[in-house]
């Protein structure tokens, strides 16, 4: 896959717009487009992590939350 730099990148961003398309459509493709494509070729690189480890961790803070709560309660 060839990587472009960043002006190609626009200009052929800019291309697939219709043309009369406004700024905020732009910016949109822009902060939509970069996200979803990092997190693409994370899993295409196996730079990913299992559902049973996110719970993992979403459970420590969970845990720590309500600790940390109850806690300041009293």
């Amino acid at each position: 896959m060839k990587i472009l730099n960043i002006k190609e990148e626009a200009h052929k961003l800019i291309d697939k717009l219709p043309e009369n398309f406004i700024s905020d459509d732009l910016m949109y493709q822009i902060y939509v487009r970069q996200p979803v494509e990092a997190k693409l070729m994370d899993s295409k690189a196996s730079n990913v992590i299992s559902v049973q480890e996110v719970r993992k961790v979403f459970d420590k803070t969970k845990t720590f939350k309500i600790n940390f709560c109850i806690k300041n309660l009293f």
